[in-house]
């Protein structure tokens, strides 16, 4: 799909505030536009509302969208802003919104809770309903354009888009770019590398010839990045979690579903993250 925009989410929260200006400079790094999205569903969760009611809240959605432009167009003066307020139910107004879109940016408490209009379900629903990146912003005061970009990986699963969105992102923040795969050895190993106490070397060593190996297409496409690949022994997700301490942005994939049953899972190791990472999260969808 061609360059047009990246969409931000808001909902008059201090967490979807800070998820704007992340969106900003994210697309002031692109070179495109930025569309704030405001999402009322009021009046598809109520009977109809009183003319006077629904003039109020009217008002307080044009003011929302006004304000948030006006303070961003302070940080940036040469980007392009539009506004946009819609009526519906959230995660399939914003999945529309995401699918013409670049990428999709919302603010996020962290922690199970996601701001405003997205709690639990629906938060899962938005990343899962669109195979756009979504980018999960928390609040905070440090400055979230620093630090390295950090990737979760599986050495068993095709990473060719986590790897192109990562090895792009890192190429315009001019940043490193650590690769994180954590594993644990299997029952079988756990018990062979008591008779044979070279086994887990072994296996440490292929791990990181196909780490090594992994990222050489993008490399050769982006030789200013400086790549740091790692393979932590434990739990993937306490792993991608651990590097990204210090990180700009943590980049995890979720499976593509086609199937109605699956439902809106997002994967355990990227629910995890997106829990727990005080540093914004992109998921992006992948076969």
């Amino acid at each position: 799909m061609a360059t047009t925009h990246i969409t931000a989410g808001l909902d008059g929260s201090r967490e979807s505030a800070t998820a704007a200006r992340w969106a900003a400079r994210e697309a002031e790094l692109r070179g495109i536009a930025l569309n704030l999205v405001h999402v009322d569903e009021r009046l598809e969760q109520h009977p109809p509302q009183q003319v006077s009611s629904t003039e109020i809240t009217r008002r307080w959605d044009e003011a929302l969208l006004r304000d948030a432009t006006q303070d961003l167009r302070r940080l940036h003066p040469d980007l392009e802003i539009t506004t946009q307020s819609l009526r519906g139910f959230p995660s399939e107004t914003l999945c529309g919104a995401a699918d013409t879109s670049d990428m999709l940016v919302l603010g996020s408490r962290g922690l199970g809770t996601i701001a405003g209009y997205l709690v639990g379900s629906v938060a899962a629903a938005t990343i899962a309903g669109t195979q756009q990146p979504v980018v999960l912003v928390r609040s905070a005061d440090t400055d979230l354009a620093d630090g390295p970009v950090v990737v979760g990986v599986d050495i068993y699963q095709r990473c060719d888009k986590l790897l192109a969105f990562v090895f792009d992102e890192a190429s315009r923040r001019s940043c490193t770019l650590r690769v994180v795969y954590g594993w644990s050895a299997t029952p079988v190993y756990s018990q062979a590398r008591i008779l044979t106490p070279g086994i887990q070397e072994q296996i440490r060593h292929g791990i990181a010839t196909v780490m090594d190996e992994m990222p050489s297409p993008w490399r050769d496409k982006y030789p200013s990045v400086e790549v740091n690949p790692t393979h932590p022994m434990g739990q993937a997700a306490i792993q991608i979690l651990d590097a990204s301490s210090d990180a700009a942005l943590v980049v995890v994939g979720r499976r593509i579903r086609e199937a109605a049953a699956i439902g809106t899972h997002i994967g355990a190791i990227t629910h995890a993250v997106l829990h727990h990472s005080a540093a914004p999260v992109a998921v992006i969808a992948h076969d």
